[in-house]
């Protein structure tokens, strides 16, 4: 009796579906999200900025990544960064890949209203799996861009032109290790590549990027 009580009392809602959980998300959504888990997140692996992804860019992966930003639930976040990590050492444990982990950041007054940068918590969760070393102020945003889904495609690359420079964890010492950029969305790979020109012009070597949704519709290559 004692246990149901415990139970009841620690009850409280899915963040994604309002559902009545015990846990972060309810077993719904957590089955719903496996379901967005791309067959191989290595397929975009392969161009002149190597994407890795952990799912397909719709349904309850879609509503979870909104609920993160917009309905004010960093934890959907900590989670995604979670499933991305597991899904980095199926593909890379063998690679002897350890790259340095640096979030794209947030302009400080997108930081100041949101109270938190998405791409930082997704990194967190990464690196708690995957034991890998975070610098979450490897890059610094100076530049207020409009969001990138309010652009064509063609003015994608111009609203991020000058948009980061190194950031104090960089600014003094550069890292050892390759960069491997984390972020909540890859769409075109303008934001990505905006960071990588900042960090190459700092002689700093990039690996690739690793994102936990792509929007990219191919997904049998």
């Amino acid at each position: 009796m004692f246990k149901n009580l415990l139970n009841l009392f620690l009850q409280s809602n899915c963040p994604i579906c309002q559902r009545s959980t015990s846990n972060g998300i309810c077993q719904y959504c957590a089955k719903q999200l496996k379901s967005c888990h791309l067959k191989n997140p290595k397929y975009l692996w392969k161009q002149e900025l190597p994407v890795f992804s952990w799912g397909s860019y719709g349904g309850t992966l879609k509503r979870a990544i909104a609920v993160m930003k917009y309905e004010n639930q960093p934890e959907i976040g900590r989670l995604l960064g979670q499933y991305l990590g597991e899904a980095w050492l199926l593909n890379f444990t063998s690679a002897n890949l350890n790259p340095v982990i640096v979030p794209i950041p947030l302009h400080t007054k997108k930081l100041k209203e949101r109270g938190f940068n998405q791409a930082e918590i997704i990194a967190q969760g990464f690196c708690e799996i995957t034991g890998l070393k975070l610098k979450s102020n490897g890059l610094a945003r100076i530049k207020e861009t409009k969001a990138q889904f309010s652009v064509s495609g063609a003015e994608r690359e111009q609203n991020l032109t000058n948009a980061f420079t190194l950031g104090s964890d960089f600014s003094r010492r550069h890292p050892d290790a390759p960069v491997l950029l984390v972020d909540d969305i890859y769409t075109t790979g303008a934001t990505a590549k905006s960071a990588v020109y900042v960090l190459h012009e700092s002689s700093i070597s990039v690996l690739g990027l690793a994102s936990v949704a792509t929007t990219s519709k191919d997904r049998s290559a």
